[in-house]
């Protein structure tokens, strides 16, 4: 990307999800897809799966993703134990200024997702993150609406999914799927632009050449 004659990167983004049955792992593929879409460089994570590789590009990125199942209103075990691996982090501000969203998936249609997207964003607020909403009306909430609606669950925070306990991972509804995209494509359209931003102030607040004859 172009800005005022200037090379602009590509935002650099990691989604960075805990999934106990393969049905978050198919959301955060999908929110990976969407950002790629509009030219993101996108790194997917299993935070249970980390290395050290895993570790430095959260660090690099311009924006994270966070995604976790829904267990008994609250984020998993494991994406919690991955939480409390950053409180260093958390003290000398290294994901400061970065993008943040969030996704989940639960069996029951609620099923208290708002408190993990919660979770999610008050994790992102404790690493001085900028939070991005989902940023769609809701769907299906009208009799001309359905179920095939992106946001079919009406949740704004960030992206709700919903998948009976007994569905594989394949049998996902193709909306969720499609709201998660939509929210890869948002965060990374939201980093370019802080990109863009950047580079501009950055620009206007460099000491202007010195006009003086050398001698």
């Amino acid at each position: 990307m172009r800005h005022n004659g200037s090379d602009i990167a590509a935002p650099a983004l990691t989604v960075a999800y805990h999934s106990g049955f393969g049905h978050t792992a198919v959301l955060a593929d999908a929110v990976a897809a969407g950002a790629r879409e509009v030219g993101a460089d996108v790194r997917v994570i299993a935070l249970d799966r980390m290395t050290e590789t895993d570790w430095d590009a959260l660090d690099r990125a311009d924006g994270i993703v966070f995604g976790s199942a829904t267990y008994m209103g609250n984020v998993s075990a494991g994406f919690q134990a991955f939480a409390e691996k950053t409180g260093r982090r958390c003290i000398e501000g290294a994901w400061r200024d970065k993008v943040a969203a969030g996704f989940t998936n639960s069996g029951a249609k609620s099923g208290d997702k708002l408190g993990t997207l919660t979770s999610l964003a008050l994790f992102a607020a404790q690493h001085h993150m900028h939070w991005v909403n989902l940023g769609l009306p809701p769907g299906w909430n009208s009799s001309r609406g359905s179920e095939d609606d992106l946001n079919r669950l009406g949740f704004w925070l960030g992206a709700g999914a919903q998948t009976d306990v007994d569905a594989g991972v394949d049998q996902m509804h193709a909306s969720d799927v499609q709201t998660c995209r939509h929210l890869g494509a948002r965060v990374a359209l939201v980093a370019r632009q802080l990109n863009v931003g950047r580079s501009a102030t950055s620009a206007v607040s460099a000491p202007a050449a010195s006009s003086a004859p050398t001698r």
